[in-house]
């Protein structure tokens, strides 16, 4: 037989090709992050060794390299799982933060990948972190937190209730509203519904029912406001939120002008037997709290206190009441004179030159650069509290960021509250409330981590409703907007570190803003222009689903703002501070809310998973939460219509030839825990969403 040297050739050739012929790059498999299960030990020590991980699709990359300092370190691949090679590289830690990025390369082509994912070019501010030494407490990550605005949960024991004409505060007499369920003012500080730490003692059960792991408390402490940023005694809890024992003395009369005739507050306040009475039930609901499996955080007003303050005492609370020293309002022989910046050296008594934040006098601004006694009795505080007997698990610290005079001072403050603190209970955790970009405050010697504004409650806010936080603004070019979404998610979570990021206060709702399903209506007003029922009206609950599933889906601590899980209303504050309807909650909501916690326990991937974006569209977002023992899928569908997708779920560890069943799915009815079971076919997975829907499955 005549060989045909043509066909040979050619045989020859197609053998070649093939042999040589590159799979197609695949950009969605590539993934890394900072949690444990791409960064072993995920919380390294200054000098550890520290292996880092990065994924690329099965025999698709030539090389993987580690940037590190400028140096390109290559990496091995150590691990074939499923469809997913794992290059490795033992990285040296030095006793400073480090920051690195990876590059990419197959054939001709090179790429980058750092927290934006893949890249055409480099940006140092977007680099992974590790931050040697830097640890957040295991109980907080992830954890579900529930804010108590004290006054407006329950009402436990009446008879330390605020009484009408007891004091005046902002000149004018403090008001006891009789009725629970009247709507707040607009002037509302100094309006007291009753409720106080018997309440929450009372229901625990609710909360622990509920599923709560942390309770996190609105200010405590002594202070003439019921919101009680105004601190008058850091020393105790405020006898009106916890035990009257001895309550002598007259209230103001109708004609009454001054609060040092307020002889019945005064008696409240002073009195050492009232005092220690509070701070005993503190300890008691701590306890319970313990024993329940729950966690307490206390709100830390230092950036300034109040003009009631026993070191000020411009109302002259403390000037003739027993084993009380002079206040710095009334004399100039005051040892809390340096506390406060006076500008008049010549006006004692009644001295109103200090500084007050923001220019409030009723908030006199603390002068720590003055006095460093000062700074070592807050210092002190900081420990006491997170010490026995009262064993609280943190602080909360309001308007952190604004402490001192410069920064350079706030820096070095808070470096020594977080030493005080850690040493008195290195498990406690430090959450500060801050605005804007974090990261100059988180980096392992200040704050553990944020109330998570920037990286969580705006970007799902105005993805959802389009509304500003404080329901001042509608801007329809946000709402259902995906790309700025993600683009603000990946930007501001730049900031964090792993362990701060696990433990960030995720928020929906909270006393200084909006409730979130106000929100859902698009009605931009407060009470002043609008009228609080118009807060309830035109509410869309489908899409207060659609948020809370995200709240509890995303890295972080969901917190839930007390009565927002029982369907409270409210614009921002005031009206944001309305009581807990008791007897009149949202039962249906209740139960969502407590079955979404109890998913996200069993579901430890919701918890301390990786979180990788899967697809988006106008009013559409996907993304998964996974590790190597379970994945989750999340789908938010924010249109007013059904809509149909087809769903790429092999990104997220999961095989290409499975099923997907449904652990929670809401849309315009209610919610559901039906199990359906979706099949997955080469990795993709089609799925009809209803209108305004959220869908959690999990690979079975």
């Amino acid at each position: 037989m005549k060989l045909d040297l043509e066909k040979v050739r050619l045989i020859e050739n197609n053998r070649r090709y093939i042999s040589t012929m590159r799979p197609v790059f695949n950009k969605r498999a590539l993934y890394t992050d900072t949690t444990e299960h791409f960064i072993s030990p995920a919380e390294p020590a200054a000098y550890d060794k520290v292996t880092i991980k990065f994924r690329t699709a099965k025999n698709n990359v030539d090389r993987v390299l580690l940037v590190y300092k400028g140096e390109r370190n290559l990496m091995y691949k150590t691990e074939t799982e499923g469809n997913f090679d794992y290059y490795s590289f033992e990285l040296q830690l030095e006793n400073e933060k480090a920051s690195y990025y990876f590059e990419i390369q197959t054939g001709r082509l090179r790429c980058y990948y750092d927290t934006r994912g893949l890249v055409q070019e480099i940006n140092e501010y977007y680099d992974f972190v590790i931050i040697p030494d830097f640890k957040t407490p295991q109980w907080a990550k992830g954890a579900v937190m529930y804010q108590i605005y004290v006054d407006r949960f329950c009402n436990g024991d009446t008879t330390n209730d605020v009484l009408t004409n007891e004091y005046l505060y902002i000149n004018r007499p403090v008001n006891r509203v009789e009725d629970w369920n009247r709507y707040p003012a607009q002037m509302d500080v100094r309006e007291f519904y009753g409720g106080d730490l018997q309440g929450v003692l009372d229901k625990m059960d609710y909360l622990q029912d509920l599923g709560v792991e942390v309770i996190y408390f609105n200010p405590l402490f002594v202070s003439p406001s019921n919101h009680k940023y105004d601190i008058q005694d850091y020393d105790y809890i405020d006898p009106h939120f916890g035990k009257i024992v001895d309550d002598k003395g007259e209230l103001l009369s109708e004609q009454g002008q001054r609060n040092c005739d307020a002889t019945r507050y005064i008696n409240r306040v002073t009195n050492l037997a009232n005092l220690e009475a509070s701070n005993e039930l503190f300890i008691k609901v701590v306890e319970e709290a313990h024993r329940r499996g729950m966690r307490v955080i206390l709100d830390g007003v230092f950036n300034h206190c109040g003009s009631f303050n026993k070191w000020m005492d411009k109302e002259r609370i403390y000037e003739n009441a027993e084993g009380y020293e002079k206040g710095a309002f009334i004399s100039a022989d005051s040892p809390y004179r340096d506390y406060f910046q006076f500008h008049d050296q010549n006006s004692w008594p009644c001295n109103n030159s200090y500084d007050g934040w923001w220019g409030h006098d009723t908030l006199p601004k603390l002068n720590y650069e003055g006095s460093e006694k000062l700074m070592d009795y807050v210092l002190q505080i900081a420990a006491k509290w997170v010490s026995p007997p009262y064993n609280v698990d943190g602080w909360r610290l309001d308007v952190a960021a604004d402490l001192g005079h410069s920064q350079d001072f706030n820096h070095r403050f808070w470096q020594e509250f977080r030493r005080v603190v850690k040493d008195a209970n290195p498990d406690a955790i430090i959450l500060a409330e801050h605005y804007g970009n974090t990261r100059d405050w988180l980096q392992g010697n200040e704050w553990d981590t944020v109330m998570n504004y920037d990286a969580f409650m705006e970007p799902v806010t105005w993805f959802l409703t389009g509304m500003e936080k404080h329901s001042d603004d509608f801007r329809e070019d946000l709402l259902g907007n995906s790309e700025s979404f993600w683009g603000a998610m990946q930007h501001h979570t730049t900031s964090f570190s792993m362990p701060s990021w696990q433990v960030a206060m995720n928020e929906l709702s909270n006393h200084d803003h909006s409730r979130f399903l106000t929100r859902t209506s698009h009605k931009v007003g407060r009470i002043g222009t609008m009228g609080p029922e118009a807060a309830n009206e035109g509410v869309n609950k489908a899409v207060f689903r659609e948020a809370v599933v995200m709240q509890m889906t995303w890295i972080g601590a969901p917190t839930i703002y007390y009565g927002d899980e029982a369907g409270v209303c409210g614009f921002t504050d005031p009206d944001s501070r309305r009581t807990y309807p008791w007897g009149h909650e949202d039962l249906e909501m209740i139960a969502f809310h407590k079955d979404i916690i109890r998913l996200r326990k069993e579901n430890d991937e919701l918890r301390t998973g990786s979180l990788k974006y899967v697809d988006s569209d106008y009013n559409y977002i996907s993304y998964g939460r996974f590790h190597n023992k379970g994945q989750c899928l999340i789908l938010i569908n924010n249109n007013d219509h059904p809509i149909t997708k087809r769903v790429f779920v092999w990104e997220l560890n999961i095989p290409k030839n499975c099923k997907m069943k449904v652990l929670l799915q809401t849309d315009d009815s209610g919610y559901h825990l039906n199990g359906q079971e979706y099949e997955v076919k080469a990795g993709k997975m089609t799925i009809e969403l209803p209108k305004n829907c959220a869908v959690i499955l999990k690979h079975m």
